[in-house]
């Protein structure tokens, strides 16, 4: 989505940036436990400690004035260009001014020798370490540094402590080291110092419970160590990938970019870093995506399985059976990164949000959802790892059975579907289909890979689901698919259908709704979930364009027959990356 006005990558009125920067303008770094958002302009404006979920104590990304963050930039006019290290979440950003050139270097270091059992020793993902060198010239550098935790609400004590500068604010702590003099001026912490060619400035912030006293690796010595192991770490991740083709690079930063939204602990996935990131630009759909929503999980295991990353969904799998734990029919959409059911939402309303855009929201209400599409998903997941030949445990088939056993008796229940929508419960076209895949994935088992279960029922029940489908979901004036029985609003679940095997892309009926799609739910040449407007979801109108959709509309144009246009549309979609090759959820065209 993109803002109104992008900032100077440099110092301005003491530090401040003079924006909010574009949402387009950020690089995601992380540890596989949590992750940041650092601007263009070398500002850290997002990050929670020490887990995604936990609360942020740098949140200028939701209030400039309020909610805290991290400078390292050029004092003065400068350009920045950046780029990830090769196969490498560790971020370059390389500065050019008037004075030469210096280059930042932003890491969330990983790495394994730390002893859990005693409480001193930092965590290494509770660790931020920024890097200054200097390439060509004198190039002046300033820092600024303001956490502010509980998302702003909490301005830090901060003293100087054990050779560091200790921001304390009830339970949380933040410990800065610094290479350079610093200025401890309220709760506000700046530098300003110059590299030369083979120099070098190094920053380092820890989180710890503030009642803690901790030990941290040598400083600054072992920072280009922790840099070093990082690198080695996500190089050696990326090097197992299977793909070999067109577009390798893409696919590989993006496989590194979902593996970055795994916690590792739990094996959990988290949908996005953010919360309250606005659909709409002043407007009300703000939502916490920092949790384990079921369906987006899946969508990253078919990925990483399809490249053969079958740990993950070894992990994936653990920590869903954990997570389920009790009856399946108590199956939420979506759960915390450690399996945690209540995800209570509430706003913060001392944020003024992105560009003003309120409310604020932590924690997601959609909890509460009963979204039949997630049981399909979900036993669609666990084939897939069962036909990439991931050893199953006997209490994954036994949940499988509950889910299954459970949507053949509910799939004529109406739900909230894929959308989350808050206008009540339809019965919707996608969710009635995957329940069919649900059922569908259950009979493949037994058929192909001797599981047991009641053969007949099951075949029955997704018989049925399929004749209900053809006879309901359809709009018999113009052939084509429809969003939800009795409605003729099209809906960009629908080209799920091919995808999922409940049809073929070449029947005429889904021909007429890609055709469809392709000519009313299309802005600017990408596609939208449904029309805000005309299809009721219980908020006001007005959303971007849903990539993800688009990438829908490839696959079937592909399966159509259309290659040179999926093509088209591929290399268009490719190209709204950003400069380090992120692609947001949404997109204003």
């Amino acid at each position: 989505m993109r803002s109104k006005k992008p900032p100077s990558p440099s110092f301005a009125g003491g530090g401040r940036q003079i924006a909010y920067p574009r949402i387009e303008d950020y690089a995601l770094i992380g540890d596989t436990h949590s992750a940041g958002l650092v601007s263009r302009a070398g500002s850290i404006d997002w990050l929670c400690l020490p887990r995604f979920d936990s609360s942020a104590c740098f949140a200028a990304l939701l209030d400039e004035d309020r909610g805290g963050r991290w400078v390292v930039a050029p004092r003065g006019p400068a350009t920045s260009t950046r780029t990830y290290r090769e196969d490498s979440m560790v971020l370059e950003t390389t500065w050019e001014t008037g004075e030469g050139r210096a280059v930042t270097i932003d890491c969330l270091p990983i790495e394994d020798h730390v002893d859990p059992t005693d409480p001193r020793k930092i965590a290494p993902h509770d660790v931020v370490v920024r890097i200054v060198r200097g390439l060509e010239g004198e190039v002046p550098f300033g820092m600024e540094y303001s956490p502010r935790f509980d998302y702003g609400n909490v301005v830090p004590w901060m003293r100087p402590h054990d050779e560091a500068i200790e921001a304390v604010g009830g339970p949380d702590a933040l410990d800065l080291r610094a290479s350079v003099p610093v200025t401890l001026d309220g709760a506000r912490v700046t530098a300003s110092f110059s590299v030369r060619p083979g120099e070098s400035a190094i920053f380092l912030a820890a989180h710890h419970p503030s009642h803690v006293e901790i030990e941290i690796p040598t400083f600054p010595e072992d920072c280009e160590e922790l840099v070093r192991r990082t690198d080695d770490f996500w190089r050696d991740w990326a090097s197992r990938c299977a793909y070999d083709g067109p577009w390798r690079e893409q696919v590989v930063r993006s496989l590194l970019t979902l593996k970055a939204l795994t916690y590792s602990p739990t094996g959990g996935i988290v949908a996005a870093a953010t919360t309250s990131l606005p659909e709409e630009i002043g407007g009300v759909r703000n939502w916490d995506y920092r949790y384990c929503w079921l369906r987006d999980a899946t969508f990253t295991l078919e990925t990483l399985l399809r490249q053969g990353y079958t740990a993950e969904a070894v992990e994936w799998r653990d920590w869903l059976l954990r997570a389920v734990a009790g009856d399946p029919q108590d199956l939420q959409i979506m759960y915390g990164v450690k399996g945690n059911r209540r995800l209570l939402e509430y706003e913060l309303d001392w944020l003024e949000g992105y560009e003003g855009s309120k409310p604020v929201r932590v924690g997601n209400a959609a909890v509460e959802q009963f979204q039949m599409d997630v049981y399909g998903e979900v036993i669609d997941s666990f084939h897939s790892a069962r036909t990439a030949g991931v050893a199953e445990l006997v209490e994954g088939w036994d949940l499988e059975r509950h889910i299954i056993d459970f949507i053949c008796t509910n799939w004529q229940e109406p739900d909230d579907g894929i959308w989350e929508v808050r206008s009540g419960r339809e019965h919707f076209v996608h969710s009635k289909v995957m329940a069919w895949v649900a059922i569908d994935r259950g009979i493949k088992a037994v058929e192909r890979f001797d599981r047991e279960g009641p053969l007949e029922r099951w075949r029955a029940t997704r018989d049925a689901i399929r004749a209900e489908v053809l006879d309901r979901g359809i709009d018999p004036e113009r052939g084509v698919f429809v969003r939800s029985y009795e409605s003729r609003d099209l809906d960009a679940s629908l080209l799920m259908l091919p995808l999922v095997g409940f049809i073929e892309a070449t029947d005429p009926i889904m021909k007429a709704t890609i055709e469809a799609i392709e000519k009313d739910l299309m802005r600017g040449g990408f596609v939208l979930r449904y029309d805000s407007t005309v299809a009721s979801d219980g908020l006001p109108p007005g959303e971007g364009v849903f990539l993800l959709c688009s990438f829908w509309l490839v696959d079937c144009l592909a399966l159509v027959g259309r290659v040179d246009d999926a093509r088209a549309m591929f290399e268009n979609l490719v190209g709204l990356a950003n400069d380090v090759g992120l692609l947001s959820e949404q997109y204003d065209p």
